[in-house]
């Protein structure tokens, strides 16, 4: 797991390659403007590239991209993404005046389902895509413990995310498995509750947990 390449550049993908470079991992970043991207860098040395090259190179891929996009975008990567394992951390919606969630793009289904299908031979594993993108590698940073929800229909595939997830810092009892990769709807479903929370909150870290 220690080639890890990060589809996108944006904010979920720039604190996700710094925790995970920090951690000891060879991070790639994937982006369409190599120069531009790398030239803004500030963080921990990572490397950068084109979508295609992780693709083929990297033998984990978390997909940071926008998820309007996302099917699209991984979909041409089809035969490079064969046998890898896809982390899925984004949440495709519909966008509305505020340029907030205004309902889901594949409602009574998921974008990780829609992945999945489209790419056959790849392991698709949803997590990480019900809190702010600080969280994900701040868990502790919160009042109460959040949760991490994980959906994949392979067992070894999601024990690996798990690891991935020991790396970003969070503890074993705060990763719900909720099966299959049917079951990311519901966690991508959530979505739509974070408009409200914005507005009454704030953009400040939040996170879905399972009280216990």
């Amino acid at each position: 797991m220690n080639r890890i390449g990060i589809l996108g550049s944006g904010r979920v993908a720039t604190v996700l390659a710094t925790r995970l470079a920090t951690a000891g991992h060879d991070v790639t970043i994937g982006t369409r403007n190599v120069a531009g991207t790398s030239a803004k860098w500030t963080g921990p040395a990572v490397t950068f590239a084109a979508p295609p090259q992780i693709a083929r190179e990297a033998s984990l891929i978390i997909n940071a991209t926008p998820g309007d996009t996302s099917l699209e975008r991984l979909a041409a990567l089809r035969e490079a993404l064969d046998g890898k394992i896809l982390v899925d951390v984004s949440n495709a919606t519909r966008r509305g005046a505020e340029g907030l969630p205004a309902g889901l793009s594949y409602p009574d289904s998921s974008l990780a389902e829609h992945l999945q299908h489209a790419l056959p031979g790849t392991r698709v594993v949803k997590t990480l895509n019900t809190m702010l993108f600080s969280v994900m590698v701040n868990p502790r940073g919160l009042t109460h413990p959040p949760t991490a929800f994980l959906s994949g229909n392979d067992e070894g595939a999601k024990a690996t995310v798990r690891k991935l997830l020991h790396d970003l810092g969070w503890p074993p009892d705060w990763i719900e498995d909720l099966g299959d990769i049917s079951t990311a709807r519901g966690a991508e479903a959530l979505i739509l509750l974070v408009p409200h929370l914005l507005r009454g909150r704030g953009f400040a870290p939040f996170a879905l947990t399972v009280a216990r």
